[in-house]
């Protein structure tokens, strides 16, 4: 275990480097920080970090940055979730509340994270196994032809175009939509089949038909629509960090072009609370330069997808992490809202 005045060290090492770009030096942590010791004993704590592999000296200067043990160390031990300010907080609400649909939503979010925090922004779609239906629609275009429009609850919206093999009257029509709603509303989509399978047979011979082709379509949807997909946005950002990156950044852009490869990233998150992968932690080669901050965002009490972050370890994690974690909220609210 490290002693206190040795994490404190450790920690303005971090916030110095995060914030000079420069390696740090014990002459320069004496001037900026209140430690309470002699630069010899700064130098002292300086080579036990060293020899424990929390910092290292990148070249023959003096001074010494973090390694991803010491960014790990600063993250779980160190840094707090810095708060937005109530400027920041109602920019954000402004920002997001004028969003017409779920498409809007993401696109704002991605643009809004990547502002915020000045790195690449990553937002998940929200995931039609986690979600549930909030109202099926049936209305009638012809006698034979009706649309089927389906809403889940994180706000996504589906039409589809059904061709009856006989006409359906309105009377049958508003049947089968109380009916249908009534079994599915609040259900997860995984649960709608087993809760629909017996629906045609509550219904008169003639307009069985019809019910079992409505409710093909409708299975047909649920099953479309369980495809993930994300967006990312700022990734013009990492040019600003260019030295920060072995050689070039091109094995980052490579990454974040495989949306598999972010897909799966998000997916061995923690499914609601903050995670963050430092540099090797990230399994995929071409990220091992980078940290990763995601969170979860949802409509009630469960996530149904995540979002976040990717930039270099030299990361305003406290910064990064508050920015995550309130925009999260608020999508959270108006997926609940719309």
């Amino acid at each position: 275990m490290l002693s206190e005045r040795r994490l404190e060290v450790l920690r303005a090492i971090v916030q110095d480097y995060v914030g000079t770009e420069e390696p740090v030096g014990s002459k320069a942590l004496t001037e900026r920080h209140r430690l309470g010791v002699s630069p010899a004993t700064i130098r002292n704590d300086m080579a036990a970090l060293e020899d424990e592999g929390f910092i290292a000296q990148p070249h023959t200067s003096a001074g010494r940055i973090p390694t991803d043990k010491g960014y790990r160390l600063f993250v779980d031990k160190l840094a707090g979730v810095k708060p937005l300010s109530s400027p920041e907080r109602r920019a954000i609400q402004n920002f997001l509340d004028g969003a017409v649909d779920l498409d809007d939503v993401v696109g704002r979010t991605v643009r809004l994270l990547a502002q915020l925090t000045r790195q690449v922004a990553v937002v998940q779609y929200p995931s039609l196994t986690r979600s549930t239906v909030r109202h099926v629609e049936l209305l009638a275009l012809a006698p034979a032809r009706l649309m089927l429009v389906l809403i889940t609850d994180t706000g996504r919206v589906e039409q589809r175009i059904i061709d009856c093999q006989a006409p359906f009257g309105e009377t049958s029509l508003a049947d089968l939509r109380a009916r249908l709603n009534s079994r599915v509303v609040g259900r997860r989509f995984a649960d709608v089949p087993q809760l629909v399978q017996d629906l045609p047979e509550s219904f008169e011979q003639d307009d069985r038909g019809t019910v079992s082709t409505v409710l093909s379509v409708l299975l047909e949807t649920l099953v479309e629509e369980t495809e993930e997909r994300l967006m990312i946005g700022g990734t013009a950002n990492l040019t600003r960090f260019g030295h920060d990156f072995p050689l070039t950044i091109r094995p980052v852009l490579e990454a974040l072009e495989e949306h598999v490869v972010m897909l799966k990233l998000l997916g061995e998150a923690n499914d609601s609370g903050m995670t963050v992968r430092i540099g090797h932690e990230n399994a995929h080669e071409g990220l091992a330069s980078t940290s990763v901050v995601t969170v979860g965002y949802g409509s009630g009490d469960e996530a149904v997808a995540k979002l976040g972050v990717v930039g270099p370890t030299r990361m305003d994690y406290p910064g990064t992490m508050g920015a995550v974690r309130a925009v999260a909220r608020y999508v959270g609210q108006i997926l609940a809202e719309s």
